[in-house]
């Protein structure tokens, strides 16, 4: 960048570059999502993905970082259901869930540490939300291979575990390192 120069922006990174950060970091949270801690039916799973995709949400912005979520998310979680035997809604519903946290994270790209760390908890509340409501319904009324129908506060209280996924706020230190260790890098890469 020349002295004096306005950093760049999101937009400002060519569309080569920007693909290339989307399919490295698809296969990283793709394999983050799948290599995870498997936890009993409800739950499933803790996955790996979190500081990867919070970090990245910071480095690149909301928009590249969605798209990688995305496609990360969408693999990883169809390894799963392929392997693991999980129901299919379970690899659209991650993406569901998971990748508008870029666009709330990436919102603090330019803010202060408190801004981003405030940003990352208001993501995983929203991912935690957006598990729960749907598996909740799910539960109830039997959907999508959840279970047999269950009726509404069934539904809510096998669904309750969802709010495990409130577990998500442990990695926020791992980000914020992540963010520190790496932000050189995405620099010389234009991306500021």
């Amino acid at each position: 960048m020349r002295p004096g120069a306005a950093p760049p922006s999101e937009q400002n990174i060519s569309a080569p570059k920007n693909l290339a950060v989307v399919i490295v970091f698809s296969a990283l949270i793709a394999l983050g999502t799948f290599l995870s801690i498997k936890l009993p039916t409800p739950l499933g799973e803790i996955t790996w993905a979190p500081p990867i995709y919070m970090a990245l949400s910071i480095l690149v912005g909301p928009w590249t970082s969605f798209s990688s979520i995305a496609v990360g998310s969408f693999l990883g979680e169809s390894l799963n259901v392929a392997y693991l035997g999980w129901p299919a809604i379970y690899a659209p519903g991650i993406v569901w869930a998971r990748a508008p946290e870029a666009l709330i994270i990436g919102w603090a790209r330019k803010k202060g540490v408190r801004t981003m760390v405030a940003t990352m908890i208001l993501a995983t509340i929203y991912e935690t939300i957006m598990f729960f409501f749907p598996d909740s319904f799910f539960y109830a009324f039997g959907l999508f291979g959840y279970s047999s129908p269950q009726g509404w506060s069934e539904g809510f209280i096998i669904a309750s575990s969802d709010l495990l996924t409130m577990l998500d706020l442990a990695f926020i230190p791992v980000a914020l390192v992540l963010i520190r260790a790496a932000r050189p890098a995405f620099r010389r890469l234009g991306y500021d």
